[in-house]
């Protein structure tokens, strides 16, 4: 992208300042909140509030709240982007200062992983249950690779994000990501998740995925993984979730198919003992999805207590186009 005269100033201005040209060196490695900044350069906070403000104005960084903390992160795209990308990849590894900015940003992330990783621990033997009651991850990984295929991804979205692992898997595959979570705990784990991975396209964030507070036709492919079964009204996740795709883009769901264990409603909160293809296929129907592909991955053993994962990828048909009733799903069935 060719920038003129003055917008090219504008942002050498905006940039060409020590703390912050650091600053921009620091949020090129990951979102982070004034504190951290705060505690890595040593400064005041209303001088990096200062800083930080400068650099939102020349678009140079992206802002979003997440409860009473402000998260910051480079910009992917936008005029300056390319820009700023050009001259951090200029400076100096062993610079002095920028070394010791990174040393400090270590122990932030390390502190981080630190916390999300107690937060995992408490709850781990409730997840390890589940587990054991369907197929495995790496079953389920590679279905969902397999259904998503090689297909260009420009924009992703992953709904109800947990620990990430989604944004984590397809990374490949994107050129940019955003994970929404209600549970800020979840965010904690799911960031450091990203850091451990060094995955820098990819952000999460704090939001009700029923009310997504972001731009609507923007993505190529969105997920929602083991998420469903726990709404009182999953089709009202499928519309935020179509509303956020691009005409031709494409849904993918991992859920679990119907089962009859009551338990799972008192002692796990799922709502909803499964979903039907059938049913599935009108709720996506009704918001303006097609069903391309469906997988279903029986649990290869669970003495008989065993929950079957599957696998539905949809995609949003343009404005004026109507349902395929009368064509065959091309569904691939049980593994």
């Amino acid at each position: 992208m060719k920038l003129g005269v003055d917008t090219l100033v504008e942002l050498l201005k905006a940039a060409g300042e020590p703390t912050r040209l650091r600053l921009l060196m620091l949020l090129s490695s990951g979102d982070l909140t004034v504190t951290d900044l705060t505690e890595i350069l040593g400064q005041s906070q209303p001088r990096i509030s200062r800083h930080l403000k400068l650099l939102a104005e020349a678009d140079l960084i992206d802002r979003y709240q997440e409860g009473a903390w402000a998260y910051f992160r480079l910009k992917q795209d936008g005029a300056g982007a390319t820009l700023i990308r050009i001259l951090l990849d200029a400076a100096e590894d062993s610079d002095p200062v920028l070394q010791r900015d990174r040393d400090r940003l270590t122990g932030v992330k390390r502190a981080r992983a630190e916390k999300a990783q107690a937060y995992f621990s408490r709850n781990a033997s409730e997840w390890d249950e589940l587990r054991r009651l369907h197929v495995n991850d790496a079953d389920v990984e590679a279905a969902l690779l397999q259904i998503v295929g090689t297909e260009p991804v420009e924009a992703m979205l992953d709904l109800g994000t947990g620990t990430g692992r989604i944004l984590q898997l397809l990374a490949p595959r994107y050129r940019r990501a955003i994970g929404i979570d209600a549970s800020r705990d979840m965010l904690a784990v799911a960031r450091s998740n990203l850091d451990k991975e060094g995955i820098l396209s990819a952000s999460v964030r704090h939001g009700d995925i029923l009310n997504l507070p972001l731009d609507a036709a923007d993505y190529d492919l969105v997920t929602i993984h083991q998420v469903l079964h726990f709404l009182e009204e999953p089709e009202l996740a499928l519309a935020e979730a179509a509303r956020m795709l691009k005409t031709g883009g494409r849904l993918a769901i991992i859920d679990l198919a119907p089962h009859a264990h009551e338990y799972l409603r008192d002692e796990h909160a799922h709502v909803r003992l499964g979903f039907s293809r059938g049913v599935m296929a009108e709720w996506l129907a009704r918001q303006g999805l097609s069903v391309e592909d469906v997988i279903d991955l029986p649990p290869e053993s669970a003495a008989g207590r065993g929950l079957t994962v599957t696998i539905w990828l949809a995609r949003r048909m343009a404005a004026n186009a109507e349902t395929p009733q009368d064509q065959p799903l091309a569904l691939t069935g049980s593994r």
